[in-house]
């Protein structure tokens, strides 16, 4: 719940709250959504989150969803790795020309209006975390302008 409080407590452009969660631990539903992911993912999570959107108009008939489910799922892998887990967000490989997107909704049922933009695999790291190689900050950002 902590994780889940943490995704839906983020912001949401004009409170739309267009993001919402599908928590997958059940080992059956977990293994048929492991089985539809090809090439294969997080097959040793002993759950998921699985992040739905809907497209609601805001402000000037403009739709913050993505703004909403990022805000939300950084919001879940913030508190995932506070709460001692480790997580990686699977959105490209999920949603590009092969759709694995729809098959896990219909794995879930999930209703007409939502769409799954990304899976969060939750689980102990197998292998020890190292984080990513980042450009130096000098390079990134500036003070009032960029001199």
């Amino acid at each position: 719940m902590t994780i889940v409080r943490a995704g839906l407590d983020a912001p949401s452009g004009c409170n739309k709250q267009t993001t919402s969660l599908v928590i997958v631990n059940d080992p059956e539903t977990l293994a048929k959504i492991k089985d539809a992911i090809n090439p294969p993912v997080a097959k040793t999570a002993p759950a998921m989150v699985v992040v739905l959107s809907q497209k609601i108009n805001a402000y000037r008939d403009r739709c913050f969803a993505v703004q909403d489910y990022s805000a939300a799922i950084e919001n879940m892998l913030l508190a995932i790795v506070e709460l001692g887990y480790q997580s990686c967000w699977y959105e490209g490989h999920i949603t590009d020309e092969d759709r694995i997107c729809d098959k896990i909704a219909q794995i879930l049922n999930v209703p007409e209006g939502y769409d799954v933009v990304c899976i969060l695999p939750v689980g102990k790291a197998l292998d020890e975390v190292k984080a990513p190689v980042k450009k130096p900050y000098s390079e990134r950002f500036r003070f009032n302008g960029w001199k």
